[in-house]
């Protein structure tokens, strides 16, 4: 689907109102899934949230313009399965998985590189990356060897929940690259709702295979899981996704790509207050490295002289 740029001039404070409203929902839904994954099954809760998420908006959908706004071509269909399965199987799933082992402060420190995955796919599919850039993809990803490895060697993170959080970063971006190069709904919302519920259905198709269906006893489902994956359905899923589909018609794409440095210091924060997570120097050099970079690249590809194809950045979340 491609982005076209704003139309109309939004109001400066809706536009700030929906970034909060991005900036802390998403922050926070690392804190989230690391509440679901104590007692829940993560594929199938991801599953099940994400497909209750869809079907909602489908729901508003039909209500308000009728069944025509969902009519979709099969190229739609298979444009939305691909990205669906890219963002939320691979993206979602993977950090599912890991923040079983891995705190939520870190992990989204380690996600926060999805925009370096993006300028990583552009280098090897031929496109011509600026030099600041390219000096931002690499000071992003020693931020992430900086996060990783003494852990791993250490062992006191699991080495296999941060492999895993970095695969989903990476399988987020070739969601939200080819996300642009596929057939998808002209609507943002239609194509949300769409590969949410796409993408649902084979997080639910990899939790049966998992053997997840044995592991669900409602019995034992903890009340603050209970109210963290209500949230992740509501807030996470819904809400903020709708203030960035929104935002992406209203404001520009610079502007709304900081989220993608704000998120993990709303994680970080959110992770020590609630869950007493540790905070230690090298998570802040590591991270303060992934924020700059980031941030590097941001500013860089938002150049007016920017080739075509310039970086979008894309939700983390929600792999989120």
């Amino acid at each position: 689907m491609i982005k076209t740029p704003a139309q109309q001039r939004a109001p400066d404070w809706l536009v700030w109102a929906a970034l909060l409203v991005v900036y802390v929902v998403w922050g926070s839904t690392y804190l989230g899934i690391r509440l679901v994954v104590e007692t829940m099954p993560p594929l199938l809760a991801a599953s099940i949230r994400f497909v209750i998420a869809g079907l909602i908006i489908y729901g508003v959908l039909l209500a308000r313009r009728g069944p025509r706004a969902l009519q979709l071509s099969p190229a739609e269909l298979r444009g939305s399965a691909f990205v669906g399965a890219a963002l939320l199987l691979g993206g979602n799933g993977l950090v599912m998985l890991g923040e079983r082992d891995v705190p939520s402060g870190l992990a989204a420190l380690i996600i926060a590189v999805v925009p370096l995955w993006v300028v990583v796919l552009r280098l090897l599919f031929g496109e011509r990356i600026r030099v600041g850039t390219l000096i931002g993809v690499l000071l992003g990803f020693v931020g992430v060897a900086v996060l990783v490895v003494p852990r791993g060697v250490t062992g006191s993170v699991s080495s296999a929940g941060m492999l895993m959080l970095v695969a989903a970063g990476a399988s987020w971006a070739i969601g939200s690259y080819y996300s642009q190069r596929v057939a998808l709904p002209r609507d943002p919302i239609v194509a949300t709702a769409t590969q949410l519920v796409l993408g649902g259905l084979a997080l639910g198709v990899a939790g049966l295979v998992a053997g997840e269906l044995g592991l669900v006893q409602v019995e034992s489902f903890s009340e603050r899981s209970i109210v963290a994956f209500v949230y992740l359905v509501t807030f996470g899923s819904i809400l903020a996704y709708t203030a960035y589909t929104w935002l992406l018609q209203n404001a520009t794409v610079s502007k709304v790509a900081t989220y993608a440095y704000v998120n993990p210091v709303v994680a970080i924060i959110l992770g020590w207050w609630v869950l007493a997570e540790e905070i230690n120097p090298s998570m802040i050099v590591g991270g303060a490295m992934i924020v700059l970079a980031v941030g590097l690249v941001v500013r860089t590809e938002a150049r007016p002289a920017a080739p075509v194809g310039a970086l979008e950045v894309k939700p983390a979340g929600s792999a989120r």
